[in-house]
């Protein structure tokens, strides 16, 4: 009864919904008293990201114009992307005098080689489009993210990538080979330079990973490959001895994955690799997830959340999740045999329809991504952090020690899916890998409401503390919330050259802001110490009062990794 409630109130409410994702820029006045938020709608310390003023140039002149106007006013710069969907809070240039550039306009491809395999794309190229460019000339992107609506200069800022230890791995910097960029300059020089940086060039690897602080990327030179097919099958087993095939698994398949799902005591692992371009087949990842929601499915998905996800007990959000991962499985997650229909495995498809998908960019009247804020429909968080090769199978053993001791309390990871293994490559970029990694990827519930405590997310924090301070994981860029930040440029042993690069290019600190500077160490913590801090991701609680004490959460060791400190009910399951 109460689910069929829920359904109709869905459909009556959901009616008046529409659309593509909402704008990254909102400016009250033309182009003045301007909003920056991310797709989600919110950060993670759910501030709301002001600046005086926005420009939208058309061409390198007129962002050049625009650098110059910002640093001979000694104004703070960030860039915007089009689709915004880094959590933390990038394009902030804080206070609300700050300036942003978006690149939403410089999205052209500048030029391809054929001969050389090279293709040059202005900044704010969208990868969707600029994987099909390719293919239109017979060229493939070896690697992508698997979604498919960020911009190759935002993807790059934040070092994005998708899965593979083959060759020269999986994150997309790896294949940049030239770059422009336009940074501040003195006043003999007009204000603001445009350099190019080649592939022989050492600043291209502070550049190409370098969390918008340099400047902004103009255009971005590619190297390529001849277009391929590839061959995806996905086999589910049993995850007792997950430990030890994660070190292998990335060995044995080109863009090999796993997505973990813990309680359920499942993998499903992602047999992927490259086939002869003759090879019968034209496969589409259409992944469900990425795909248009409507909007009243999409509200009431959120309400029976809602209920699920408060519940002490979880046996209700565990049979709900193992139903969202059988319908996932019935639908070869999104995968079709000839774009439209799925007949099995394998599935055999051209890279560009087989590497990245996120159709829901255009979203049709009364549908929209799910996570589109205006439906207030599913808001999530997402930790992401990567734990060297050799290091990986303890840390997957302590994690399957923690879920013996709190099983229901996974469910709500296998309701996302579970925890999606990635393999990273070491990087030349400054900011990038130092040693072969798995990225650990997890997507969770996240309340609308700043400080409502979630009684099974203790669980989350004992597993990134565990990543971070026993591990030495690497926080994701664009990812995680403020806590993990701490102390995380001193894991990288090349930081120092990034910081010689940087006080070359912006001196005056025009693209820096007070986020920047507390994640890259220059100045204060991103740790925000307050009430309810700790359920926020803002702090590691070490009061009770940076939990909920009065609804039953206080300050608690961890289960398994003991020095770890979360925020747990006190007869939580």
């Amino acid at each position: 009864m109460v689910l069929t409630t829920l359904l109709l109130l869905g459909l009556l409410v959901g009616l008046a919904g529409s659309s593509p994702p909402p704008a990254t820029v909102v400016c009250a006045h033309g182009t003045f008293d301007c909003t920056v938020s991310n797709a989600y709608g919110s950060f993670p310390d759910r501030t709301v990201c002001r600046a005086a003023n926005a420009t939208f140039p058309r061409t390198e002149k007129e962002l050049v114009a625009a650098v110059a106007a910002a640093a001979a006013a000694k104004r703070k710069v960030k860039v915007a992307t089009k689709h915004y969907h880094s959590f933390p809070k990038l394009a902030c240039p804080g206070g609300s005098d700050g300036t942003i550039i978006s690149t939403e306009r410089l999205n052209r491809v500048v030029s391809i080689d054929v001969a050389k395999g090279l293709m040059t794309v202005e900044s704010g190229m969208v990868l969707r489009d600029l994987i099909k460019k390719a293919a239109a000339k017979g060229f493939a992107l070896p690697h992508s993210t698997y979604w498919s609506g960020l911009t190759i200069g935002g993807l790059l800022a934040t070092g994005a990538h998708g899965s593979s230890l083959w060759g020269k791995g999986g994150a997309v910097h790896e294949y940049v080979v030239g770059m422009r960029i336009v940074t501040p300059a003195p006043a003999s020089q007009g204000f603001a330079v445009v350099r190019e940086l080649s592939a022989d060039d050492p600043d291209l690897d502070a550049a190409k990973v370098s969390l918008g602080v340099l400047g902004v990327v103009s255009q971005v030179t590619l190297a390529l490959q001849p277009m391929f097919k590839r061959s995806v099958t996905f086999v589910t087993c049993n995850d007792s001895d997950l430990a030890e095939q994660a070190a292998k698994w990335g060995k044995l398949h080109e863009f090999a994955d796993m997505a973990w799902l813990p309680e359920q005591r499942k993998v499903i692992y992602r047999k992927d690799d490259r086939v002869a371009i003759t090879s019968a087949g034209d496969g589409l990842n259409d992944y469900l997830p990425f795909r248009p929601n409507p909007t009243a499915a999409l509200i009431t998905a959120r309400v029976t959340e809602e209920l699920l996800e408060k519940n002490i007990n979880a046996v209700a959000r565990c049979k709900a999740a193992n139903a969202t991962v059988s319908l996932f499985e019935r639908a070869a997650y999104g995968f079709t045999n000839n774009g439209s229909v799925f007949t099995g495995y394998p599935v055999v498809g051209f890279q560009h329809r087989m590497q990245a998908s996120g159709s829901c960019v255009d979203s049709p009247g009364n549908t929209s991504c799910s996570w589109d804020p205006r439906t207030r429909g599913i808001l999530l968080g997402n930790n992401g952090y990567s734990i060297t090769l050799s290091r990986a199978s303890a840390f997957i053993a302590d994690m399957q020690q923690l879920r013996d001791r709190k099983p229901l309390a996974f469910c709500g990871i296998d309701a996302k899916l579970g925890i999606l293994l990635r393999y990273v490559k070491a990087s030349s970029a400054y900011l990038g890998k130092e040693e072969d990694s798995i990225d650990f990827d997890i997507t969770y519930y996240r309340s609308f409401t700043k400080g409502e405590p979630n009684p099974h997310s203790d669980v989350l924090d004992e597993l990134q503390q565990m990543a971070l301070r026993k591990y030495g994981a690497m926080p994701h860029w664009g990812k995680n919330r403020n806590f993990a930040f701490e102390g995380a440029i001193d894991k990288y042993p090349k930081a120092s050259k990034f910081f010689e690069v940087k006080g070359r290019y912006d001196s005056d600190g025009i693209f820096s802001s007070e986020w920047s500077d507390q994640v890259l160490g220059i100045n204060g913590s991103p740790v925000i110490v307050e009430k309810r801090c700790a359920i926020e991701g803002l702090c590691v609680c070490s009061d009770d009062s940076h939990c909920a004490p009065e609804e039953g959460y206080y300050c608690q060791p961890g289960k398994v990794y003991t020095e770890a400190r979360v925020c747990s009910f006190e007869s939580a399951i």
